[in-house]
């Protein structure tokens, strides 16, 4: 009995933090999204997102951040995989992840520097006789930092749970007859689907709230909702349609942690 009461108090400090940095942050964002820029209540902003200019901005988000995920998957999968039968897969792991440890505004300049017209990809477009090309500031410089920014995060959980994987699994397909192709598409990847859903999330989510690689990579090619949201409460300083932004942002989240929620199959 006593044991419960202590492990109810250590649980205060969680919960805690959980209202004061997240549930308070969120109740402030709703509040906000309620005024105007004079500061009046109003449901204005709830009807001006749903113009055509706010629609296209969420369309442009959810397409980019779908995009960026999609990438990072095909890449991440066979990477993982290959990662799992190698002799020194957490070393290999570790190196893989390290730069992720880099700061993503140091990242975001020094492919400003690669991407550039004198820059490192030019030179090399160079040596085989093609002239220099405009890579920076375009949608292709902006999916592919973004990828490769968030592909070790992709990796991770597809790694962790192609690891834990019961190799009795793959032996028995293989004695049932099963190509490589049915082995891997009916045994391998719904066993893994778990890992692939967590690094789905763990891409998409942050995909698709991007604002400062838009700026630094893409120009003013790429307007985001992170983008948006970035203008409203540092240039035209009106919070409340920030704010609404933000609040529409934040229900996509949770609607798509909801959809890549790893659900227990019933006995």
């Amino acid at each position: 009995m006593q044991t419960k009461h202590y492990q109810k108090l250590y649980m205060v400090p969680y919960f805690l933090w959980i209202i004061v940095f997240v549930v308070a942050p969120l109740l402030l964002v709703l509040y906000y999204s309620f005024f105007d820029v004079e500061g009046h209540f109003t449901f204005t902003n709830y009807q001006k997102f749903f113009t055509p200019v706010y629609l296209k901005m969420t369309f442009s988000s959810f397409w980019y951040a779908f995009l960026i995920t999609l990438i990072a998957l095909i890449i991440a999968y066979p990477v993982a995989y290959l990662l799992t039968k190698t002799k020194h897969k957490q070393l290999w792991l570790l190196l893989i992840i390290v730069p992720s440890w880099v700061n993503l505004l140091l990242k975001a300049y020094a492919f400003i520097g690669i991407f550039g017209q004198y820059g490192l990809a030019n030179g090399l477009l160079g040596l085989v006789g093609i002239a220099p090309k405009q890579i920076l500031f375009t949608d292709f410089s902006f999916v592919f930092v973004a990828v490769y920014i968030f592909i070790p995060f992709m990796i991770l959980p597809i790694f962790n749970a192609l690891n834990e994987l019961n190799d009795t699994y793959i032996d028995a397909a293989k004695d049932l007859g099963a190509s490589k192709w049915t082995t891997f598409r009916r045994v391998i990847f719904p066993l893994t689907i778990g890992g692939v859903k967590s690094g789905c999330q763990i891409v998409f989510i942050p995909a698709l709230s991007l604002f400062m690689l838009t700026r630094l990579i893409a120009g003013s090619r790429v307007i985001t909702l992170g983008t948006a949201i970035e203008q409203h409460f540092l240039v035209t300083q009106d919070w409340g349609m920030g704010s609404t932004i933000a609040v529409f942002l934040i229900i996509a989240m949770f609607i798509i942690m909801a959809f890549t929620a790893d659900r227990k199959r019933g006995a």
